[in-house]
């Protein structure tokens, strides 16, 4: 058994099939049943079986697939740190969505520097131009554009570590003449029959905000969709509409009425995710270990 067969495994347990698996390696189909035929015999387990035209994995099959698949990963990775040892490559590459641009990631990188030992390599940081939505993010974060990212989780997929940096409360805001803003508190049901400004789909809040209204078993009367939170904040100063934003220290310089959210209890929270399989150079992996030791969950 050699890497090579597992590499051909693991694309031939994606596909299910000979002819596109082949294809993706490169390769004739020929070949490619001759290297599974003989790693079969090598294990001596059957790991695929025909299922009419195409192929299926064994219950056998699909277990040693997937613990092939881990090992092959951490095979990757070691031969990646092997080549890296005597790497100068001092660059993290880094997205952040932009409320933490101001003073939370600055911070924490003047802390990280701060705390490093002496003579130590001095990291660069990249910052990634362009992006400042977390869906945006975490495309390029799964495309190894970045090393780090900060942002709201999108989706439950396994090949993102995500790890809770900081916390922000939701809050609802009204122009000062609207008919809720006399609340006390809100149940966010009451604010299902008026006009809101809700966020596009390319904003995490999206993501938090539909999940959130699910609980309360409605949709947002949505007049208008927009990225940014400050410019969710500036229509309903204008009065356009009401809506829920993360509670920002802007918001106290604005037209709003802020109202605390009784129902349902939600926090939003903010991450820095990794992929999970991507090689991280000597830097970057102390910058992970930085934040992981010395920056949990704070409020914005």
């Amino acid at each position: 058994m050699n890497l090579q067969q597992l590499q051909y495994l693991s694309v031939l347990a994606q596909t299910e099939n000979y002819t596109k698996a082949a294809k993706i390696l490169h390769i004739t189909q020929p070949t490619l049943s001759y290297a599974i035929n003989n790693l079969e015999e090598q294990i001596g387990i059957q790991l695929f079986e025909k299922h009419g035209r195409s192929i299926k994995l064994t219950q056998n099959g699909k277990s040693f697939a997937a613990e092939s698949a881990q090992a092959l990963e951490i095979l990757n990775q070691a031969i990646e740190r092997a080549r890296n040892i005597n790497s100068t490559d001092k660059t993290i590459k880094i997205a952040s969505l932009r409320t933490l641009n101001t003073l939370w990631l600055p911070n924490t990188i003047k802390d990280f520097l701060e705390k490093r030992s002496s003579g130590s390599i001095e990291p660069y940081f990249d910052f990634g131009s362009g992006t400042g939505f977390s869906l945006q993010m975490t495309q390029l974060l799964r495309e190894e554009k970045f090393d780090i990212c900060f942002c709201s989780k999108i989706d439950d997929k396994d090949d993102i570590d995500y790890f809770p940096v900081v916390e922000q409360k939701l809050v609802l805001i009204t122009p000062f003449d609207h008919p809720l803003a006399n609340k006390k508190s809100i149940d966010l049901t009451e604010t299902l029959k008026y006009n809101q400004i809700t966020f596009s789909s390319n904003s995490g809040l999206y993501f938090e905000l539909e999940r959130l209204f699910s609980i309360c078993g409605g949709t947002p009367k949505s007049i208008y969709k927009v990225e940014e939170d400050e410019s969710v904040a500036g229509m309903v100063a204008a009065g356009f509409g009401i809506a829920v934003v993360p509670k920002m220290r802007m918001l106290d310089r604005m037209a709003v009425k802020i109202i605390p959210i009784r129902f349902p209890k939600w926090h939003r929270f903010i991450y820095m995710a990794t992929l999970k399989k991507h090689y991280q150079n000597a830097v970057t992996q102390e910058f992970i270990d930085f934040v992981h030791q010395f920056k949990g969950i704070n409020d914005v």
